[in-house]
């Protein structure tokens, strides 16, 4: 048996925490013994909770802001805890597995001082990026670099996070794993047929449950609403959209600190009857059908688990040319591409993707043929076949 320990911020609602509890429950039980420590807020607890035969540590001082002192003591409790589970058994191996910026330095450090053997960590996107201050991006890059030298092994969602952290020389290329975030495909397939009566019914139900307009071309957005996703332009996006396609509207799917922020500029717009705001939501794979084409705007990325997620649903994406999305939207085969803040692009490919639904539905159907390699069953495995070889080699 081998104990694997998931360290990861927050549960919030989020492709990093849902493939994190997949992963945990999802373990084969004959061969490992999983254990989870997170922060005590996020949408995902009450799910995290149902797992029953995975041990549980809900920190309330592990939060994402940083704060040297509260900081320290997490990193002292998350070593206790490590400690203890060694303790219970110090003959089977313990794997240490972190996820997200800040768990990912508190996490491998408690876990060093505690002794551990293996600590492994995923990338799902960096702490540091292009818009940050100079100072502030190389305090995380500097940080990242020290603390990747008590790593074992990394895991990264893209090639694109891969290239960056041999860059950045954060590690060498035999010390890195590429495991695609993972989506159970078949559910986000259920529906993709918007021309079947099963279809066209749930079509028409979604439309009435959400009071979304029957007679629209629906443009989603699901994301997180912070700096990173720029939400903010997306609605500056659509203003430009609608200018030229009227019939067109958007749904965003998601919440967030710049919540107020969009709805003052929804009304500055005056798109009130253009722009609906749903909040977060856990039914992505039942709204997805609803939509005709899928935007992202983010200014820095991982790889978005949404992107697969539409090309399971059979959806044309337009998104933004950054870091790992251009390995899932491949430009003008199964969406478009464009440079991020270059709203102008964005508005003419999503028209352009509106006014041809011949080609819309041609690059859905591309999607789905390559979406295979972000299967969420296949993720768990290779991070199974992942920690046994840890083991083997050290």
């Amino acid at each position: 048996m081998i104990k694997v320990c998931h360290i990861i911020t927050q549960l919030e609602l989020g492709g990093a925490q849902q493939n994190t509890l997949f992963t945990v429950e999802h373990l084969d039980r004959s061969q490992f013994l999983p254990i989870l420590i997170t922060g005590a807020e996020g949408l995902l607890i009450e799910e995290a909770n149902q797992c029953a035969d995975v041990q549980k540590y809900y920190l309330p001082e592990l939060i994402r802001e940083i704060r040297p002192a509260q900081d320290l003591r997490v990193i002292i409790e998350i070593r206790r805890i490590l400690r203890q589970e060694f303790q219970k058994d110090p003959q089977t191996p313990l794997i240490v597995h972190t996820h997200s910026s800040k768990a990912g330095i508190v996490g491998r450090w408690a876990a060093k001082l505690a002794g551990v053997r293996w600590i492994l960590h995923s990338i799902h996107g960096f702490g540091f990026h292009p818009y940050q201050s100079f100072p502030e991006r190389w305090a995380y890059i500097f940080l990242e670099w020290l603390t990747a030298r008590i790593t074992t092994h990394f895991i990264a969602v893209s090639a694109a996070n891969i290239a960056t952290g041999i860059h950045y020389r954060l590690f060498s290329r035999d010390r890195v794993s590429l495991i695609r975030s993972g989506i159970d495909i078949a559910r986000f397939q259920q529906y993709a047929n918007r021309t079947s009566s099963e279809g066209q019914m749930h079509r028409t139900q979604m439309l009435r449950n959400f009071h979304l307009p029957q007679d629209k071309s629906l443009i989603g957005m699901v994301a997180c609403f912070k700096p990173q996703k720029a939400p903010l332009d997306f609605i500056r996006v659509m203003k430009m959209v609608v200018e030229r396609y009227p019939q067109a509207h958007a749904v965003m799917v998601g919440d967030g600190v710049l919540r107020s922020q969009i709805e003052a500029m929804i009304a500055e717009y005056h798109l009130e009857e253009t722009i609906s705001l749903v909040g977060w939501r856990t039914d992505i794979a039942e709204l997805l059908p609803l939509f005709d084409v899928l935007v992202l705007t983010s200014y820095w990325e991982g790889l978005p688990r949404v992107c697969p997620q539409a090309m399971a649903a059979g959806l044309p994406i337009v998104a933004t040319n950054v870091d790992g999305i251009p390995e899932a939207v491949q430009d003008g085969i199964t969406g478009f591409l464009a440079q991020p803040g270059d709203l102008r692009a964005l508005a003419d490919k999503i028209v352009y993707v509106l006014e041809h639904p011949e080609i819309a539905q041609e690059m859905g159907r591309k999607g789905q043929e390559r979406v295979a390699e972000f299967d969420i069953y296949r993720m768990v495995h290779q991070q199974e076949e992942l920690y046994r070889s840890l083991i083997a080699r050290h």
